[in-house]
Parts: C-alpha cells; structure tokens; sequence
C-alpha cells in the first residue's frame, strides 16, 4: 500500500521545508505548493490524501483555497488542515466555517501536527 500523500500550502519557505522533511520522516509523500492558487492546481491534479494550508498568502488565501476545494466534487472530500498565526477563536471559527476539517495555529509543534493528520485520515 502507498504511503498517504499529503499536499502542503505554505508561502514561507522555512515553514514549508519543517512541515516537508516533518512528514517524510513520518513516511509521507509529499507535494508543495508556494501560495493558494498552486495549492489548488496540486490539489485537482494530484487528489491527495490530505492538505495543509496557511491562511495568509499571496494571490489566494487558505480560506480561499478550502472554499474552493470544497465546492469542487473533485476535491470535497479531501480533508483540509488550516495552520495560521492567526489564532483569535473569530479566526478559528471563520476557517471550521469554510469547511477546513481542523485548524491548527503557529507557533506549532510538528510532530502534534503529524497526529492530527493521522487522526482525519483515519476517520
């Protein structure tokens, strides 16, 4: 059986390389995506298992990114992880009401990230 892919969204270059050498150690394959309107080509291209998504980013922001992949029967089901320095309970609300599966906020810690995403793909 293949490993589960996951696709991450991330603007930050730091961020993005911790989450990806993160869920290869942890057996992942791995797709990258540098803003929203990328993450939104990978994720109909490649229909991975699971997406993480920073909220702030250029061109199309995460919300954006959920909304989107939710409206599409192509992608509905794919779950969404948001990850944000934006952790007011107004911001965690407005992500879980887009559709993000869970929200996750920064400073995170990588490992507690990998057993969320165990957790929803699981279900």
């Amino acid at each position: 059986m293949p490993p589960p892919t996951v696709l991450l969204v991330e603007d930050d270059p730091v961020i993005l390389r911790l989450l990806e050498v993160n869920f290869e150690l942890e057996g992942f394959s791995v797709l990258l995506a540098h803003d929203g309107a990328e993450g939104i080509e990978v994720a109909r291209a490649a229909s991975p298992d699971l997406i993480i998504s920073d909220i702030m980013m250029p061109k199309v922001s995460g919300i954006e990114l959920v909304q989107t992949l939710k409206a599409d029967d192509g992608t509905s089901a794919i779950p969404i992880i948001l990850l944000s320095a934006k952790a007011q309970s107004s911001d965690v609300k407005a992500g879980i009401d887009a559709g993000a599966d869970d929200y996750v906020t920064k400073p995170f810690e990588p490992l507690d990230l990998v057993d969320r995403v165990n957790g929803l793909l699981k279900r």
